[in-house]
Protein backbone atom coordinates (compact mmCIF):
# COMPACT_ATOMS: atom_id res chain seq x y z
CA UNK A 1 0.00 0.00 0.00
CA UNK A 2 2.92 2.38 0.66
CA UNK A 3 3.85 1.98 -2.30
CA UNK A 4 0.67 2.80 -4.10
CA UNK A 5 0.69 6.28 -1.89
CA UNK A 6 4.09 7.65 -2.92
CA UNK A 7 3.34 6.57 -6.29
CA UNK A 8 0.03 9.33 -5.99
CA UNK A 9 1.97 11.18 -4.54
CA UNK A 10 4.79 11.44 -7.04
CA UNK A 11 2.09 11.90 -9.95
CA UNK A 12 0.18 14.56 -7.87
CA UNK A 13 -0.98 17.53 -9.95
CA UNK A 14 0.48 15.96 -12.90
CA UNK A 15 -1.68 14.94 -16.56
CA UNK A 16 -3.82 12.48 -16.24
CA UNK A 17 -1.86 9.96 -18.24
CA UNK A 18 0.11 9.72 -15.71
CA UNK A 19 -1.89 8.13 -13.49
CA UNK A 20 -1.12 4.76 -15.52
CA UNK A 21 2.24 4.82 -13.37
CA UNK A 22 -0.06 2.91 -10.35
CA UNK A 23 -1.39 -0.05 -12.60
CA UNK A 24 -0.06 -2.74 -11.03
CA UNK A 25 -0.59 -5.24 -7.60
CA UNK A 26 -0.79 -3.98 -4.37
CA UNK A 27 -0.72 -5.51 -0.80
CA UNK A 28 -3.34 -3.98 2.07
CA UNK A 29 -3.62 -5.72 5.37
CA UNK A 30 -6.96 -7.29 4.54
CA UNK A 31 -6.79 -7.86 0.44
CA UNK A 32 -4.91 -7.64 -2.52
CA UNK A 33 -5.78 -4.92 -4.56
CA UNK A 34 -5.15 -5.54 -8.60
CA UNK A 35 -5.43 -1.96 -10.58
CA UNK A 36 -5.87 -4.17 -13.86
CA UNK A 37 -6.89 -0.83 -16.08
CA UNK A 38 -6.68 2.72 -15.76
CA UNK A 39 -8.60 5.35 -17.81
CA UNK A 40 -6.48 6.87 -19.89
CA UNK A 41 -9.01 10.06 -19.65
CA UNK A 42 -11.17 11.44 -17.13
CA UNK A 43 -13.72 11.51 -18.95
CA UNK A 44 -13.28 8.12 -20.70
CA UNK A 45 -14.79 4.83 -18.97
CA UNK A 46 -13.78 4.21 -15.47
CA UNK A 47 -10.58 2.36 -14.39
CA UNK A 48 -11.18 -1.40 -13.27
CA UNK A 49 -9.86 -3.06 -10.45
CA UNK A 50 -10.07 -6.08 -8.34
CA UNK A 51 -9.79 -7.12 -4.51
CA UNK A 52 -8.64 -10.57 -3.26
CA UNK A 53 -9.31 -11.60 -0.55
CA UNK A 54 -8.53 -15.45 1.28
CA UNK A 55 -12.08 -17.42 1.81
CA UNK A 56 -10.85 -19.04 4.81
CA UNK A 57 -9.86 -15.69 6.47
CA UNK A 58 -13.92 -14.74 5.81
CA UNK A 59 -15.04 -18.40 7.03
CA UNK A 60 -16.11 -19.15 3.42
CA UNK A 61 -16.43 -22.62 3.37
CA UNK A 62 -17.73 -25.55 0.83
CA UNK A 63 -21.07 -24.57 2.28
CA UNK A 64 -20.79 -21.65 0.03
CA UNK A 65 -20.02 -23.20 -3.59
CA UNK A 66 -21.43 -27.03 -3.05
CA UNK A 67 -23.90 -26.43 -5.46
CA UNK A 68 -24.30 -23.79 -8.47
CA UNK A 69 -27.09 -21.95 -7.40
CA UNK A 70 -25.24 -21.68 -3.98
CA UNK A 71 -22.51 -20.24 -5.75
CA UNK A 72 -24.91 -17.46 -7.25
CA UNK A 73 -26.03 -16.71 -4.10
CA UNK A 74 -22.80 -15.83 -2.51
CA UNK A 75 -22.01 -13.66 -5.22
CA UNK A 76 -25.20 -12.22 -4.97
CA UNK A 77 -25.37 -11.59 -1.46
CA UNK A 78 -21.71 -9.71 -1.92
CA UNK A 79 -22.27 -7.83 -4.63
CA UNK A 80 -25.96 -6.71 -2.98
CA UNK A 81 -23.87 -5.39 0.27
CA UNK A 82 -20.87 -3.62 -1.53
CA UNK A 83 -23.64 -1.84 -3.93
CA UNK A 84 -25.49 -1.39 -0.28
CA UNK A 85 -22.39 0.08 1.33
CA UNK A 86 -21.25 2.22 -1.86
CA UNK A 87 -24.94 3.57 -2.06
CA UNK A 88 -24.70 4.47 1.48
CA UNK A 89 -21.41 7.17 0.27
CA UNK A 90 -23.89 8.32 -2.25
CA UNK A 91 -21.09 8.06 -5.33
CA UNK A 92 -18.85 10.48 -3.53
CA UNK A 93 -16.10 7.88 -3.69
CA UNK A 94 -16.20 7.48 -7.25
CA UNK A 95 -16.33 3.49 -6.51
CA UNK A 96 -19.08 1.71 -8.59
CA UNK A 97 -19.67 -2.38 -8.05
CA UNK A 98 -22.26 -3.97 -10.94
CA UNK A 99 -24.63 -4.62 -8.60
CA UNK A 100 -27.58 -6.77 -8.43
CA UNK A 101 -31.53 -5.77 -8.68
CA UNK A 102 -34.38 -8.00 -7.39
CA UNK A 103 -33.69 -11.13 -9.78
CA UNK A 104 -29.98 -13.75 -8.65
CA UNK A 105 -27.95 -13.70 -11.14
CA UNK A 106 -24.45 -15.18 -11.92
CA UNK A 107 -22.17 -12.35 -12.56
CA UNK A 108 -18.55 -11.07 -13.00
CA UNK A 109 -19.00 -8.28 -10.35
CA UNK A 110 -17.83 -11.25 -7.61
CA UNK A 111 -15.89 -14.63 -8.46
CA UNK A 112 -15.59 -16.99 -5.64
CA UNK A 113 -12.42 -19.29 -6.68
CA UNK A 114 -11.37 -22.24 -4.69
CA UNK A 115 -9.13 -19.91 -1.88
CA UNK A 116 -10.45 -16.69 -2.96
CA UNK A 117 -13.25 -14.08 -3.43
CA UNK A 118 -12.25 -11.93 -6.28
CA UNK A 119 -14.79 -8.89 -6.53
CA UNK A 120 -14.31 -6.52 -9.05
CA UNK A 121 -14.55 -2.65 -9.28
CA UNK A 122 -14.85 0.14 -11.19
CA UNK A 123 -13.06 3.13 -10.56
CA UNK A 124 -13.35 7.05 -11.30
CA UNK A 125 -9.77 8.36 -10.44
CA UNK A 126 -10.31 11.80 -9.54
CA UNK A 127 -9.21 15.29 -11.80
CA UNK A 128 -9.64 18.68 -11.77
CA UNK A 129 -9.93 18.83 -15.46
CA UNK A 130 -6.66 16.41 -16.90
CA UNK A 131 -4.74 17.09 -14.02
CA UNK A 132 -4.48 14.59 -11.26
CA UNK A 133 -5.67 15.18 -7.62
CA UNK A 134 -3.11 12.94 -5.95
CA UNK A 135 -4.00 13.43 -2.69
CA UNK A 136 -7.68 12.87 -3.31
CA UNK A 137 -6.45 9.60 -5.32
CA UNK A 138 -4.55 8.03 -1.64
CA UNK A 139 -8.29 8.54 0.22
CA UNK A 140 -10.11 7.38 -2.49
CA UNK A 141 -8.06 4.01 -3.20
CA UNK A 142 -5.94 3.30 0.49
CA UNK A 143 -9.03 4.90 2.39
CA UNK A 144 -12.31 4.54 1.13
CA UNK A 145 -11.96 1.33 -0.85
CA UNK A 146 -10.73 -0.45 2.35
CA UNK A 147 -13.15 0.98 4.14
CA UNK A 148 -15.89 -0.10 1.80
CA UNK A 149 -14.38 -3.74 1.70
CA UNK A 150 -14.00 -4.35 5.32
CA UNK A 151 -17.70 -3.20 6.40
CA UNK A 152 -19.23 -5.06 3.28
CA UNK A 153 -17.04 -8.59 3.10
CA UNK A 154 -14.82 -8.83 6.22
CA UNK A 155 -17.70 -7.98 9.00
CA UNK A 156 -20.28 -9.46 7.05
CA UNK A 157 -23.48 -11.54 8.81
CA UNK A 158 -22.84 -15.28 8.60
CA UNK A 159 -26.46 -15.98 9.89
CA UNK A 160 -27.73 -13.79 6.27
CA UNK A 161 -25.89 -15.02 4.52
CA UNK A 162 -27.19 -18.90 5.37
CA UNK A 163 -30.48 -17.60 5.24
CA UNK A 164 -29.52 -17.10 1.04
CA UNK A 165 -28.07 -20.14 1.22
CA UNK A 166 -31.14 -22.04 2.26
CA UNK A 167 -33.44 -19.78 0.17
CA UNK A 168 -31.52 -20.67 -2.92
CA UNK A 169 -31.58 -24.53 -1.96
CA UNK A 170 -35.71 -24.22 -1.33
CA UNK A 171 -35.97 -22.59 -4.83
CA UNK A 172 -33.97 -25.31 -6.48
CA UNK A 173 -36.69 -27.62 -4.79
CA UNK A 174 -39.39 -25.98 -6.27
CA UNK A 175 -37.59 -26.24 -9.79
CA UNK A 176 -37.05 -29.51 -9.63
CA UNK A 177 -40.34 -30.76 -8.26
CA UNK A 178 -41.97 -28.55 -11.27
CA UNK A 179 -39.53 -31.15 -14.12
CA UNK A 180 -40.52 -34.23 -12.42
CA UNK A 181 -44.35 -33.53 -11.56
CA UNK A 182 -44.78 -31.74 -15.38
CA UNK A 183 -45.86 -28.53 -14.10
CA UNK A 184 -44.64 -25.17 -15.57
CA UNK A 185 -44.82 -22.36 -12.95
CA UNK A 186 -45.50 -22.47 -9.42
CA UNK A 187 -46.79 -19.24 -7.17
CA UNK A 188 -46.80 -19.43 -3.76
CA UNK A 189 -49.25 -18.29 -1.35
CA UNK A 190 -48.72 -14.77 0.25
CA UNK A 191 -46.29 -14.06 -3.12
CA UNK A 192 -47.04 -9.95 -3.59
CA UNK A 193 -46.71 -10.10 -7.25
CA UNK A 194 -47.75 -6.62 -8.22
CA UNK A 195 -44.00 -3.79 -8.34
CA UNK A 196 -44.09 -0.56 -6.85
CA UNK A 197 -43.98 1.40 -10.00
CA UNK A 198 -43.40 0.78 -13.61
CA UNK A 199 -39.60 2.08 -13.18
CA UNK A 200 -39.21 0.24 -10.09
CA UNK A 201 -38.50 -3.65 -9.99
CA UNK A 202 -39.15 -3.35 -6.08
CA UNK A 203 -42.64 -5.16 -4.25
CA UNK A 204 -45.43 -2.79 -4.07
CA UNK A 205 -46.03 -2.21 -0.40
CA UNK A 206 -48.76 -0.56 1.52
CA UNK A 207 -52.74 -1.47 2.37
CA UNK A 208 -53.36 -2.01 -1.32
CA UNK A 209 -51.28 -4.82 -1.60
CA UNK A 210 -53.17 -8.24 -1.90
CA UNK A 211 -51.11 -11.50 -0.68
CA UNK A 212 -51.86 -14.15 -3.55
CA UNK A 213 -53.52 -17.28 -2.80
CA UNK A 214 -54.07 -20.16 -4.92
CA UNK A 215 -57.77 -21.56 -5.43
CA UNK A 216 -58.25 -24.86 -4.31
CA UNK A 217 -58.28 -26.56 -6.96
CA UNK A 218 -55.07 -25.66 -8.36
CA UNK A 219 -53.44 -25.83 -4.94
CA UNK A 220 -49.87 -28.06 -4.56
CA UNK A 221 -47.70 -28.63 -1.39
CA UNK A 222 -43.92 -28.79 -2.04
CA UNK A 223 -41.51 -30.34 0.55
CA UNK A 224 -38.58 -27.81 0.68
CA UNK A 225 -35.45 -28.04 2.96
CA UNK A 226 -34.73 -25.90 6.22
CA UNK A 227 -38.93 -25.70 6.39
CA UNK A 228 -41.56 -27.91 5.92
CA UNK A 229 -43.55 -27.09 3.29
CA UNK A 230 -44.74 -24.36 0.52
CA UNK A 231 -48.05 -24.19 -0.71
CA UNK A 232 -49.19 -22.36 -3.86
CA UNK A 233 -50.65 -22.54 -7.42
CA UNK A 234 -48.97 -24.65 -9.88
CA UNK A 235 -49.85 -24.82 -13.69
CA UNK A 236 -49.43 -28.14 -15.25
CA UNK A 237 -47.65 -28.31 -18.46
CA UNK A 238 -50.35 -28.04 -21.54
CA UNK A 239 -52.11 -24.95 -22.65
CA UNK A 240 -52.88 -22.20 -19.57
CA UNK A 241 -55.03 -19.06 -19.91
CA UNK A 242 -55.29 -15.94 -17.81
CA UNK A 243 -58.32 -14.22 -18.32
CA UNK A 244 -60.27 -11.35 -16.44
CA UNK A 245 -61.14 -8.05 -16.61
CA UNK A 246 -58.94 -4.87 -17.28
CA UNK A 247 -56.51 -3.91 -14.21
CA UNK A 248 -57.62 -6.82 -12.19
CA UNK A 249 -54.10 -8.42 -12.30
CA UNK A 250 -53.91 -11.07 -15.48
CA UNK A 251 -50.25 -9.25 -17.15
CA UNK A 252 -49.12 -8.69 -13.70
CA UNK A 253 -49.42 -12.49 -13.08
CA UNK A 254 -47.83 -13.34 -16.91
CA UNK A 255 -45.05 -10.99 -16.07
CA UNK A 256 -44.34 -12.59 -12.51
CA UNK A 257 -43.99 -15.97 -14.29
CA UNK A 258 -41.84 -14.86 -17.08
CA UNK A 259 -39.49 -13.40 -14.69
CA UNK A 260 -39.47 -16.71 -12.05
CA UNK A 261 -37.39 -18.13 -14.60
CA UNK A 262 -34.90 -16.30 -12.47
CA UNK A 263 -34.55 -16.85 -8.53
CA UNK A 264 -35.51 -13.56 -6.47
CA UNK A 265 -33.70 -12.24 -3.15
CA UNK A 266 -35.71 -12.80 -0.04
CA UNK A 267 -38.36 -10.36 0.94
CA UNK A 268 -38.86 -9.60 -3.25
CA UNK A 269 -42.68 -10.81 -2.81
CA UNK A 270 -41.95 -13.29 -5.78
CA UNK A 271 -38.72 -15.47 -4.29
CA UNK A 272 -40.99 -17.97 -4.35
CA UNK A 273 -42.64 -17.56 -7.95
CA UNK A 274 -40.46 -20.19 -10.01
CA UNK A 275 -41.10 -20.79 -13.50
CA UNK A 276 -39.60 -24.01 -15.67
CA UNK A 277 -36.28 -21.90 -17.09
CA UNK A 278 -36.67 -22.04 -20.42
CA UNK A 279 -40.20 -20.57 -20.77
CA UNK A 280 -40.12 -18.16 -23.03
CA UNK A 281 -42.06 -14.95 -23.37
CA UNK A 282 -42.90 -14.26 -27.41
CA UNK A 283 -44.71 -11.11 -28.71
CA UNK A 284 -45.12 -9.07 -31.73
CA UNK A 285 -42.13 -6.83 -33.14
CA UNK A 286 -42.95 -5.10 -36.04
CA UNK A 287 -39.79 -4.36 -37.81
CA UNK A 288 -37.22 -6.56 -37.06
CA UNK A 289 -35.44 -8.44 -39.35
CA UNK A 290 -35.61 -12.26 -39.95
CA UNK A 291 -33.22 -14.68 -41.70
CA UNK A 292 -34.26 -17.86 -43.27
CA UNK A 293 -36.96 -18.98 -40.68
CA UNK A 294 -39.19 -21.96 -40.82
CA UNK A 295 -42.08 -19.90 -40.68
CA UNK A 296 -44.88 -22.19 -42.72
CA UNK A 297 -46.76 -23.38 -39.79
CA UNK A 298 -48.05 -20.31 -39.27
CA UNK A 299 -47.97 -18.42 -42.61
CA UNK A 300 -48.12 -20.13 -46.02
CA UNK A 301 -49.14 -19.09 -49.51
CA UNK A 302 -47.77 -15.61 -49.46
CA UNK A 303 -48.52 -12.96 -52.20
CA UNK A 304 -45.68 -13.76 -55.20
CA UNK A 305 -45.35 -17.05 -54.50
CA UNK A 306 -42.60 -15.88 -51.79
CA UNK A 307 -41.17 -19.46 -49.66
CA UNK A 308 -42.46 -19.02 -46.01
CA UNK A 309 -40.31 -22.18 -45.20
CA UNK A 310 -36.98 -20.41 -45.79
CA UNK A 311 -38.52 -16.51 -44.84
CA UNK A 312 -36.82 -13.80 -44.82
CA UNK A 313 -37.22 -9.69 -44.53
CA UNK A 314 -35.71 -6.57 -43.05
CA UNK A 315 -38.90 -5.41 -42.29
CA UNK A 316 -41.65 -7.81 -40.52
CA UNK A 317 -45.25 -7.13 -39.69
CA UNK A 318 -46.91 -7.65 -36.40
CA UNK A 319 -47.80 -11.25 -37.81
CA UNK A 320 -44.43 -12.29 -39.05
CA UNK A 321 -42.58 -11.46 -36.42
CA UNK A 322 -44.40 -13.18 -33.78
CA UNK A 323 -44.29 -16.24 -35.98
CA UNK A 324 -40.89 -15.79 -36.78
CA UNK A 325 -40.24 -15.50 -32.28
CA UNK A 326 -42.05 -18.47 -31.87
CA UNK A 327 -40.24 -20.92 -34.75
CA UNK A 328 -36.74 -19.08 -33.38
CA UNK A 329 -37.58 -19.73 -29.62
CA UNK A 330 -38.50 -23.84 -30.11
CA UNK A 331 -35.38 -23.70 -32.53
CA UNK A 332 -33.33 -22.78 -28.97
CA UNK A 333 -34.93 -24.99 -27.03
CA UNK A 334 -37.97 -23.13 -25.71
CA UNK A 335 -40.64 -25.69 -23.29
CA UNK A 336 -43.05 -23.01 -22.98
CA UNK A 337 -44.27 -19.79 -24.68
CA UNK A 338 -45.93 -17.01 -22.56
CA UNK A 339 -48.06 -14.78 -24.67
CA UNK A 340 -49.92 -11.56 -23.96
CA UNK A 341 -53.12 -11.21 -26.06
CA UNK A 342 -52.22 -7.08 -25.13
CA UNK A 343 -48.69 -7.45 -27.40
CA UNK A 344 -49.71 -9.88 -30.06
CA UNK A 345 -51.16 -9.25 -33.31
CA UNK A 346 -54.60 -9.67 -33.53
CA UNK A 347 -54.27 -11.43 -36.64
CA UNK A 348 -51.79 -13.81 -35.25
CA UNK A 349 -53.93 -14.92 -32.54
CA UNK A 350 -57.19 -15.72 -33.93
CA UNK A 351 -59.65 -15.32 -37.09
CA UNK A 352 -63.16 -15.33 -35.69
CA UNK A 353 -66.37 -16.59 -37.55
CA UNK A 354 -67.70 -13.75 -39.41
CA UNK A 355 -63.69 -12.67 -40.91
CA UNK A 356 -63.82 -16.34 -42.09
CA UNK A 357 -66.73 -15.85 -43.85
CA UNK A 358 -65.42 -12.54 -45.83
CA UNK A 359 -62.03 -13.65 -46.37
CA UNK A 360 -62.05 -16.70 -47.45
CA UNK A 361 -58.80 -19.26 -45.95
CA UNK A 362 -57.31 -19.77 -49.25
CA UNK A 363 -56.72 -16.05 -49.60
CA UNK A 364 -55.05 -15.49 -46.12
CA UNK A 365 -51.81 -16.50 -45.72
CA UNK A 366 -51.96 -16.91 -41.89
CA UNK A 367 -52.85 -19.87 -39.87
CA UNK A 368 -54.07 -18.08 -36.05
CA UNK A 369 -52.06 -19.62 -33.27
CA UNK A 370 -55.22 -20.99 -31.45
CA UNK A 371 -55.41 -23.70 -34.30
CA UNK A 372 -51.63 -24.59 -33.73
CA UNK A 373 -51.39 -23.90 -29.67
CA UNK A 374 -52.71 -27.76 -29.24
CA UNK A 375 -50.84 -29.41 -31.36
CA UNK A 376 -47.27 -27.21 -30.56
CA UNK A 377 -48.19 -29.16 -27.28
CA UNK A 378 -48.73 -32.46 -28.38
CA UNK A 379 -45.74 -33.03 -30.89
CA UNK A 380 -43.48 -30.88 -29.37
CA UNK A 381 -44.45 -30.86 -25.70
CA UNK A 382 -44.45 -26.92 -25.58
CA UNK A 383 -47.09 -25.17 -22.99
CA UNK A 384 -48.63 -22.00 -23.44
CA UNK A 385 -49.17 -19.70 -20.45
CA UNK A 386 -51.53 -16.85 -22.06
CA UNK A 387 -53.10 -13.76 -21.55
CA UNK A 388 -56.66 -13.60 -23.22
CA UNK A 389 -59.15 -10.55 -22.83
CA UNK A 390 -61.47 -10.71 -25.37
CA UNK A 391 -61.10 -14.22 -27.65
CA UNK A 392 -63.69 -16.75 -25.53
CA UNK A 393 -62.77 -19.05 -28.46
CA UNK A 394 -59.14 -19.95 -26.66
CA UNK A 395 -61.48 -22.00 -23.91
CA UNK A 396 -61.94 -24.37 -26.41
CA UNK A 397 -58.37 -25.35 -26.22
CA UNK A 398 -57.28 -24.79 -22.86
CA UNK A 399 -56.41 -27.12 -19.95
CA UNK A 400 -56.70 -24.56 -17.31
CA UNK A 401 -58.60 -21.17 -17.31
CA UNK A 402 -57.60 -19.12 -14.28
CA UNK A 403 -59.50 -15.60 -14.13
CA UNK A 404 -58.24 -13.22 -12.41
CA UNK A 405 -60.76 -10.53 -10.10
CA UNK A 406 -59.14 -7.95 -7.86
CA UNK A 407 -55.39 -9.73 -7.98
CA UNK A 408 -57.23 -13.02 -6.70
CA UNK A 409 -56.99 -15.61 -9.21
CA UNK A 410 -59.99 -18.51 -9.46
CA UNK A 411 -59.94 -21.98 -11.56
CA UNK A 412 -62.83 -21.15 -13.80
CA UNK A 413 -61.84 -23.84 -16.28
CA UNK A 414 -65.24 -25.96 -15.70
CA UNK A 415 -67.25 -22.79 -16.36
CA UNK A 416 -64.82 -21.83 -19.10
CA UNK A 417 -65.54 -25.25 -20.72
CA UNK A 418 -69.71 -25.04 -20.00
CA UNK A 419 -69.70 -21.69 -21.83
CA UNK A 420 -67.60 -22.68 -24.24
CA UNK A 421 -70.01 -25.88 -25.19
CA UNK A 422 -73.27 -23.93 -24.17
CA UNK A 423 -73.02 -21.02 -26.87
CA UNK A 424 -70.28 -23.01 -28.98
CA UNK A 425 -68.33 -21.10 -31.98
CA UNK A 426 -68.80 -20.75 -35.51
CA UNK A 427 -65.09 -20.39 -36.75
CA UNK A 428 -63.75 -23.17 -38.88
CA UNK A 429 -60.22 -24.63 -37.22
CA UNK A 430 -57.89 -23.44 -40.11
CA UNK A 431 -55.08 -25.95 -39.26
CA UNK A 432 -54.69 -29.48 -40.25
CA UNK A 433 -53.69 -32.51 -37.44
CA UNK A 434 -49.77 -31.60 -37.73
CA UNK A 435 -48.25 -28.26 -36.08
CA UNK A 436 -45.04 -28.37 -38.77
CA UNK A 437 -41.33 -28.70 -39.00
CA UNK A 438 -39.26 -26.49 -36.61
CA UNK A 439 -36.21 -26.32 -39.32
CA UNK A 440 -32.86 -26.02 -37.99
CA UNK A 441 -30.46 -23.60 -39.17
CA UNK A 442 -26.71 -22.96 -39.96
CA UNK A 443 -24.80 -19.76 -39.16
CA UNK A 444 -22.41 -18.19 -41.12
CA UNK A 445 -20.04 -16.72 -38.30
CA UNK A 446 -18.74 -14.05 -40.58
CA UNK A 447 -22.18 -12.79 -40.63
CA UNK A 448 -20.61 -10.54 -37.04
CA UNK A 449 -18.28 -8.26 -38.07
CA UNK A 450 -16.45 -7.16 -34.85
CA UNK A 451 -13.81 -4.65 -36.26
CA UNK A 452 -14.58 -0.68 -36.24
CA UNK A 453 -11.87 0.97 -38.09
CA UNK A 454 -8.60 -0.86 -36.88
CA UNK A 455 -10.07 -2.27 -33.36
CA UNK A 456 -12.79 -4.26 -32.45
CA UNK A 457 -16.08 -2.69 -30.81
CA UNK A 458 -18.00 -5.34 -28.75
CA UNK A 459 -20.61 -4.34 -26.17
CA UNK A 460 -23.62 -4.35 -24.70
CA UNK A 461 -25.16 -0.46 -24.46
CA UNK A 462 -28.16 -0.80 -22.06
CA UNK A 463 -30.41 -3.46 -21.57
CA UNK A 464 -31.62 -3.47 -25.19
CA UNK A 465 -28.47 -2.37 -27.64
CA UNK A 466 -25.57 -4.60 -28.61
CA UNK A 467 -23.05 -2.62 -30.81
CA UNK A 468 -21.50 -4.79 -32.39
CA UNK A 469 -18.65 -3.40 -35.07
CA UNK A 470 -20.15 -0.78 -36.98
CA UNK A 471 -23.65 -2.44 -36.57
CA UNK A 472 -26.55 -2.16 -34.00
CA UNK A 473 -28.59 -5.28 -32.46
CA UNK A 474 -31.56 -4.34 -31.44
CA UNK A 475 -33.15 -6.35 -28.48
CA UNK A 476 -36.29 -4.01 -27.15
CA UNK A 477 -38.53 -6.69 -28.10
CA UNK A 478 -36.78 -9.60 -25.87
CA UNK A 479 -38.15 -9.30 -22.45
CA UNK A 480 -36.69 -11.68 -20.06
CA UNK A 481 -33.20 -9.82 -20.68
CA UNK A 482 -33.21 -8.16 -17.59
CA UNK A 483 -30.24 -6.68 -16.83
CA UNK A 484 -27.40 -4.38 -19.22
CA UNK A 485 -24.93 -6.93 -17.80
CA UNK A 486 -26.54 -9.56 -19.65
CA UNK A 487 -26.64 -7.49 -22.56
CA UNK A 488 -22.79 -7.01 -22.71
CA UNK A 489 -22.15 -10.97 -21.68
CA UNK A 490 -24.33 -11.66 -24.94
CA UNK A 491 -22.36 -9.18 -27.21
CA UNK A 492 -19.03 -11.21 -25.34
CA UNK A 493 -20.45 -14.49 -25.76
CA UNK A 494 -21.28 -13.92 -29.94
CA UNK A 495 -17.73 -12.39 -30.28
CA UNK A 496 -16.40 -15.62 -28.55
CA UNK A 497 -18.23 -18.64 -30.49
CA UNK A 498 -17.53 -16.40 -33.64
CA UNK A 499 -13.50 -16.45 -32.86
CA UNK A 500 -13.52 -20.26 -31.84
CA UNK A 501 -16.21 -22.06 -33.50
CA UNK A 502 -15.32 -22.37 -36.95
CA UNK A 503 -16.92 -20.55 -40.14
CA UNK A 504 -20.37 -22.18 -40.03
CA UNK A 505 -22.24 -24.03 -37.07
CA UNK A 506 -25.88 -24.85 -36.27
CA UNK A 507 -27.79 -21.96 -34.17
CA UNK A 508 -28.38 -24.96 -31.46
CA UNK A 509 -24.38 -26.05 -31.61
CA UNK A 510 -23.36 -22.40 -31.17
CA UNK A 511 -25.54 -21.94 -28.22
CA UNK A 512 -24.47 -25.45 -26.46
CA UNK A 513 -20.75 -24.37 -26.69
CA UNK A 514 -21.42 -21.09 -24.99
CA UNK A 515 -23.21 -22.85 -22.17
CA UNK A 516 -20.27 -25.31 -22.16
CA UNK A 517 -17.62 -23.28 -22.41
CA UNK A 518 -19.22 -20.65 -19.71
CA UNK A 519 -20.42 -23.82 -17.12
CA UNK A 520 -16.67 -25.16 -17.61
CA UNK A 521 -14.66 -21.40 -17.27
CA UNK A 522 -17.25 -19.24 -15.60
CA UNK A 523 -18.04 -15.94 -17.91
CA UNK A 524 -14.11 -14.34 -17.28
CA UNK A 525 -13.75 -16.77 -19.99
CA UNK A 526 -16.07 -14.53 -22.86
CA UNK A 527 -13.74 -11.46 -22.04
CA UNK A 528 -10.56 -10.61 -23.89
CA UNK A 529 -8.75 -9.34 -20.71
CA UNK A 530 -7.42 -13.15 -19.49
CA UNK A 531 -6.61 -12.53 -15.82
CA UNK A 532 -7.74 -9.29 -15.36
CA UNK A 533 -11.01 -7.44 -14.71
CA UNK A 534 -13.24 -9.02 -17.45
CA UNK A 535 -15.61 -5.99 -17.81
CA UNK A 536 -19.25 -6.18 -16.34
CA UNK A 537 -21.51 -9.16 -17.31
CA UNK A 538 -24.49 -11.20 -16.17
CA UNK A 539 -25.04 -14.95 -17.30
CA UNK A 540 -28.15 -14.51 -20.03
CA UNK A 541 -29.88 -17.65 -20.92
CA UNK A 542 -29.63 -19.58 -24.59
CA UNK A 543 -32.82 -18.10 -25.66
CA UNK A 544 -32.35 -14.46 -25.07
CA UNK A 545 -28.79 -15.31 -27.28
CA UNK A 546 -30.15 -16.73 -29.73
CA UNK A 547 -32.72 -13.72 -29.88
CA UNK A 548 -29.82 -11.80 -30.15
CA UNK A 549 -27.99 -13.81 -33.21
CA UNK A 550 -31.59 -14.11 -34.49
CA UNK A 551 -31.95 -10.08 -34.69
CA UNK A 552 -28.93 -9.24 -36.23
CA UNK A 553 -29.54 -7.18 -39.77
CA UNK A 554 -26.25 -9.09 -41.27
CA UNK A 555 -27.18 -12.28 -40.16
CA UNK A 556 -26.46 -14.72 -42.99
CA UNK A 557 -27.81 -18.60 -42.96
CA UNK A 558 -26.25 -20.98 -45.27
Amino acid sequence: MQQLIQTLQRIDKKGYKAYNDIKGTYTFSDFHLHLDHIQADPYASPSRARVVLKRKALGLGAECDQTDARRIATIDFFANRLQHELHKRNGRIGIVIDGPGQEVLDRTAVVLHQNDIDIRLSIHLPARGRTILGKQAIDRLTRDLPDVVIKAVKEFNKSALMKQLELADQQEAIRHFLKENNYVTFIANGSVLPRKSGISNKPLEGDQVVPFQSPSSLEVEIDIPHRSTVKGMALKQGVNIIVGGGYHGKSTLLEAIERGIYNHREKDGREFVITNDSAVKVRAEDGRSVESVNISPFISNLPVQKDTRTFSTENASGSTSQAANIIESLEAGASCLLIDEDTSATNFMIRDARMQALVAKEKEPITPFIDKVKTLYDEHRVSTVLVVGGAGDYFDVADTVVMMEEYRPHDVTQKAKEIAKRYGSERNKEAGTTFGEVTPRTVVTDSFQARKGKKEKVSGKGRTTIMYGKDIIDLSGVEQLIDHSQTNAIANMIRYACKNIGQTASLSAILDFLEREVSEKGLDVLSPFAGKHPGDMAKPRRTEIAAAINRHRKLKIK
